[in-house]
């Protein structure tokens, strides 16, 4: 059975336009002191530079993190050089700049991945795959380093046909504030509102709010177009969006990244931890309702109410296991 990646590769084979894989990085909110875990990261995409299979990264930056590493507005000498350094000697000879306002890392994703969207639309560039990049990992170390290595292995996946989303799962401590997350919050939360989806997420990737990912043009103009952009959680949206039950509608694969550290799990704090629950459970009332809404489905206010009393146990016990681990 063809599906809509394998259509559309065959589609812009007849225009004889080669595929692109077209990398999104997006840079860290809070400018780090050392930019070398940032030398390291755009030094491994300045080696793909000759292969012709990936266009040039675009970088988003926070206008935030633009103005409040400036010499205007901060008083830290080190931290404005840093800003510095990072964009004339590391980020522009290997990517173009996007600056844009943005109040999440969401919507850095939304004006990244939709700006690459838009020109794949105007190359006709409809089997381009769309690649991001998460700035604000530790790729400085032994475990980045290696991590770096098996990073393109992302978007390939796609680029081949062999899936047609692709996440890079990282490795976490048991009790990193990231595991606890995910256990606890992410898929306590997810199976009261969506257990079969849950089901069928869980044997795919056990870190479904991946920043590591690459998708085919479908699923992106499905994410993009015929469904909601999220504020939140958003990696977690497209696999929902891509279930039917517990089965898949799209090829979703994985690829391991081993132990790698960003600055959220460095910081472990508590509220950090708390603030993911909380938006992970707001986003899944969202998606359900809206769900239950578009199919008709009879009586879903009172089924909402009743697992909405559900969830809000879930998260309270959630939020008791963080408080005593992480506090």
């Amino acid at each position: 059975m063809s599906t809509d990646s394998d259509k559309a590769q065959a589609q812009q084979a007849d225009r004889g336009r080669p595929p692109v894989i077209r990398p999104v990085v997006v840079y860290p909110y809070k400018q780090p002191c050392d930019v070398e875990g940032l030398r390291k990261l755009f030094g491994a995409l300045k080696k793909l530079e000759g292969d012709s299979r990936f266009a040039r990264p675009n970088t988003v930056v926070n206008n935030q993190t633009r103005y409040r590493s400036s010499a205007e507005r901060n008083r830290d000498s080190k931290l404005v050089a840093a800003f510095d350094v990072a964009m004339n000697e590391v980020v522009q000879p290997v990517s173009s700049v996007t600056e844009t306002w943005a109040v999440d890392s969401c919507a850095l994703w939304l004006r990244g991945l939709g700006d690459a969207f838009l020109g794949a639309e105007q190359e006709q560039g409809i089997h381009d795959v769309f690649w991001l990049i998460p700035g604000d990992f530790d790729y400085a170390t032994k475990e980045g380093e290696g991590a770096l290595e098996k990073l393109s292995e992302i978007p390939l996946v796609v680029l081949d046909g062999r899936a047609e989303i692709c996440l890079g799962e990282i490795s976490v401590p048991l009790n990193s504030s990231k595991q606890l997350i995910d256990t606890y919050g992410t898929y306590g939360l997810l199976y009261n509102w969506f257990p079969s989806e849950a089901q069928g997420i869980r044997e795919v990737t056990s870190k479904p709010r991946s920043e590591f990912f690459a998708l085919n043009y479908p699923t992106l103009e499905q994410a993009l177009i015929d469904s909601r952009w999220y504020a939140y959680e958003q990696t977690l949206m497209i696999l929902l969006q891509n279930m039917k039950g517990r089965t898949p509608v799209r090829r979703i694969s994985r690829i391991e990244l081993g132990y790698i550290s960003d600055e959220e799990s460095t910081r472990s704090t508590l509220s950090a931890a708390m603030q993911q629950v909380e938006r992970t459970e707001r986003a899944l009332k969202l998606f359900w309702r809206e769900k239950a809404e578009s199919e008709a489905r009879p009586n879903w206010k009172d089924d909402f109410r009743r697992l909405d009393a559900q969830s809000e146990s879930v998260r309270t016990s959630a939020m008791v296991i963080l408080r005593r681990l992480l506090n």
